[in-house]
């Protein structure tokens, strides 16, 4: 059982999925994240299935859809009844199980099948030891949703991030030698608040940074946005010296997160573990960052649902490494890539897909497009439904009806907004077909089958009972 691999997954909330340096950002610098894609592959089109926390957090947990887990949207205080989940099948397997940050559970010390918990309540209570001036995590002043930034007022060996990893640097010195762990290190970064440690913010913000992405479509968010923004305004435009503020912060919280992964991995690798353990790492959702007068999380647009997706493996698989691969994947596909890693079955409740056939280069069937979905949030008529097939992207309202169509392969800034042009008709046509296809049967009454109809939308409508979850 020891010589089984290891599995490490590392998340992160609101890392968009452009933002790696191997993948060419022009401001991004993420040298640890770029050493570990060359151990394995980086997958350069990947979503998230509910472009918030919580409804992304239960996919990966589950390996399920929204549609089948029930939360649809953003909402707190709904219960996770998932019998069948990530942690639970490893730990019945055989896995020292640890979660370590994060996890929006609810309650907050729900353990999900992990035998060990270390949350960011427990980096509070450390936190207030730290000092007898009574400093707190959020003395910056910077809301938690705000595209307001400065550098961070705590020394960088006092923040969330660096104790994290030195609780997973304990675990990993203090765990059961003759079992394989499963170690999730979960951070709240680069969520906002984009407060990082002063030497990062330093480094980015007399740096040339790329103005934010703007179109026709998208200049209604600027001008109905209402002036002055409030600090947590979901839509508006900000002046440039703001916008430059919040870029250095947001790539300089990059910069620091890639530092502490990259102290963690260092430390693996001198003590021999990294070969036999399966790295992923991921973001639960990206960040608009004033892309289309946007702000935060919830949209269909690249910056929003796009997400990275490095995988990994030991050494002990055969596959290939140090490549990039275009197949559509989310991260339902965690759970299944894990078990198939640690040679479990994959329950029937899993919706998701084991990445390791593609990793091998196996002619294995593969989804031919990826969906994503958020219910209503920030305001009664943003939600959507999204279908990308890596080259094409359709959205559709459910509540107002409108279409977006966008050509990815040659916009990928999602600037012309194709929905209308006479020139891409069939393939609207087309896709929007696929999408009356994925929506058909669901309880909202989207679709009958052959066409797209718009209904209220809720947020949650319950995972659901065993029949559901037990496979």
């Amino acid at each position: 059982m020891a010589n089984k691999p290891n599995l490490l997954l590392i998340m992160t909330d609101h890392w968009r999925g452009d933002c790696l340096g191997r993948l060419g950002h022009p401001v991004a610098e993420t040298p640890h994240l770029d050493s570990l894609s060359r151990r394995g592959v980086t997958f350069t089109r990947a979503y998230t299935p509910c472009a918030s926390c919580i409804g992304a957090r239960r996919s990966l947990m589950t390996g399920q859809i929204p549609d089948r887990h029930g939360m649809l949207g953003y909402q707190d205080g709904k219960p996770w009844d998932y019998p069948v989940n990530m942690a639970g099948q490893l730990a019945k397997g055989g896995y020292q199980t640890i979660n370590i940050g994060k996890t929006h559970f609810h309650p907050k010390r729900l353990h999900l099948g992990f035998e060990q918990l270390i949350t960011p309540e427990d980096y509070q209570e450390w936190l207030a030891t730290q000092t007898d001036a009574g400093v707190e995590k959020f003395a910056h002043g910077v809301p938690g949703n705000s595209w307001m930034a400065r550098p961070n007022h705590l020394p960088e060996n006092l923040m969330e991030e660096t104790w994290f990893v030195t609780q997973s640097l304990e675990f990993l010195r203090k765990r059961d030698p003759t079992r394989p762990f499963f170690m999730t290190l979960s951070f709240n970064g680069p969520h906002p608040p984009w407060c990082p440690p002063q030497v990062y913010y330093d480094q980015f913000i007399d740096r040339p940074m790329p103005e934010p992405v703007t179109a026709e479509w998208s200049r209604h968010h600027a001008e109905e946005a209402g002036y002055p923004l409030d600090v947590n305004s979901w839509r508006g435009a900000i002046p440039p010296h703001l916008n430059q503020r919040a870029r250095a912060a947001y790539f300089g919280y990059l910069a620091y997160l890639d530092a502490q992964i990259g102290r963690l991995m260092m430390k693996m690798l001198r003590g021999g573990l990294l070969n036999n353990t399966c790295v992923v790492f991921s973001a639960d959702h990206g960040e608009m960052l004033g892309d289309h007068n946007l702000w935060r999380k919830t949209y269909a647009y690249e910056p929003s649902a796009r997400i990275p997706f490095i995988v990994a493996p030991p050494n002990s698989i055969d596959c290939q490494r140090n490549t990039e691969i275009e197949a559509p994947v989310g991260l339902e596909d965690v759970m299944p890539t894990f078990l198939e890693t640690a040679e479990l079955p994959v329950p029937k409740s899993v919706d998701g897909l084991s990445v390791l056939p593609l990793l091998r280069g196996e002619n294995a069937p593969w989804r031919d497009v990826y969906h994503g979905e958020h219910s209503p949030c920030y305001d009664a008529a943003n939600a959507n439904h999204f279908i990308t097939d890596g080259r094409w992207k359709f959205i559709w309202n459910p509540i107002t009806g409108e279409e977006q169509l966008f050509d990815l392969s040659n916009d990928p800034e999602e600037r012309s907004e194709l929905s209308s042009s006479d020139q891409h008709a069939e393939t609207l046509a087309q896709l929007r077909t696929r999408m009356v296809q994925e929506l058909d049967g669901r309880p909202e009454g989207f679709s009958d089958g052959t066409t797209l109809s718009t209904a209220p939308y809720p947020v949650w409508r319950g995972g659901g009972g065993d029949d559901l979850h037990l496979g």
